[in-house]
């Protein structure tokens, strides 16, 4: 990759990063920063999938951990991994 591609990566991922830090609870965003650990495909998919709901309007508050566990529930199902609550 050049510089070019290189910068315009941070810049989007700055971009997501401000985005989800306003829609997410502090809790919900530490929940993310819990799977991107573990599970960063599954990461991936759920800031995806939450910028989409935002981006089409349909989210009308901001998601709170309850919700943000849900989201992941429903992603993890397909892959048979599972959520636990410690």
């Amino acid at each position: 990759m050049n510089e070019y591609q290189l910068e315009e990566m941070r810049r989007i991922e700055e971009m997501k990063k401000k985005a989800l830090g306003a829609l997410l609870t502090k809790e919900a965003w530490e929940r993310l920063a819990r799977v991107r650990a573990v599970n960063p495909q599954l990461a991936g998919q759920a800031e995806i999938y939450l910028l989409q709901i935002y981006q089409t309007g349909k989210m009308t508050e901001r998601i709170t951990d309850k919700k943000m566990r849900d989201v992941l529930g429903v992603l993890s199902e397909d892959k048979g991994t599972s959520i636990r609550r410690i």
